[in-house]
């Protein structure tokens, strides 16, 4: 291998090469129209890696990893990504996705054939044909780090296009945090669901008990209390027996008095 230049030189070389993109503002709507259609914050993040490969010049495959419980992780990854480009960089504990999504700091291998940062992972991925990789961090809502990374076959793909790729990640972070405050909003409005569903069980348990002890409902709702602390049963799931053994006596009743 080669020596290769300074990691800042080799950055401010592309910084003079690159060719800002004109207009942003499509792409953007076009993934805040991805994320109005999309089934899932998974099919969004397959969408966006589907996205980048084409919005961004020189890239011909996409990835995004995302840290998650201690461990970084692939979320989603195009189709053309050679197995194994990403698990390697965890594995070793280091790359440019590794770093930037550790340092918040976009990280540039022009030529991985003259990379000294990462040996081992730019000889691994030059056995899979990749020569140039981008990896640029997303700003996603309760993660604390992630990267969009891009990858092509051919020395310098991106010395033109980086600003592209910086535009793209920077309108990807902002449909995926809006589609992790929808599914957010899901999960809480579930929850109400559950909550709603589990008060209206104990309700009718309550007014079960009042009319077969002649008691208060305060009363009731203390008996339904002790007796669930006492058999170690959740109140919610002792109530529906409660209301289920009632509504199952009475159709009884009914279908004995029909005959």
């Amino acid at each position: 291998m080669r020596p290769s230049a300074d990691p800042a030189d080799r950055d401010a070389c592309d910084v003079r090469d690159e060719q800002p993109r004109a207009a942003t503002a499509p792409e953007s709507a076009t993934l805040h129209q991805a994320l109005a259609g999309t089934g899932g914050l998974d099919t969004l993040l397959r969408d966006l890696t589907d996205r980048a490969v084409l919005a961004v010049e020189g890239a011909e495959a996409c990835s995004i990893t995302v840290r998650r419980d201690g461990r970084l992780l692939t979320v989603a990854g195009t189709g053309g990504l050679p197995n194994g480009l990403d698990q390697r960089q965890y594995e070793n504990g280091d790359g440019p996705c590794v770093r930037a999504a550790d340092s918040d700091a976009e990280q540039h291998a022009p030529d991985l054939s003259q990379e000294d940062r990462w040996p081992t992972y730019a000889a691994y991925a030059l056995s899979r044909g990749v020569r140039t990789v981008l990896a640029v961090p997303l700003a996603v809502d309760g993660e604390t780090d992630a990267a969009l990374n891009l990858y092509a076959t051919t020395e310098g793909a991106f010395r033109g296009s980086r600003t592209g790729a910086r535009a793209f990640a920077a309108n990807a972070s902002d449909a995926i945090n809006a589609a992790l405050r929808i599914e957010r909003e899901r999960a809480s409005a579930g929850d109400v669901r559950t909550a709603l569903l589990s008060r209206s069980v104990i309700d009718q348990a309550i007014g079960i008990l009042m009319a077969q002890e002649h008691c208060t409902a305060q009363t009731a709702l203390d008996t339904l209390r002790r007796v669930s602390q006492d058999a170690n049963i959740k109140l919610r799931d002792l109530c529906g027996n409660l209301v289920a053994r009632t509504t199952e006596g009475a159709s009884d009743r009914r279908a004995s008095q029909r005959r």
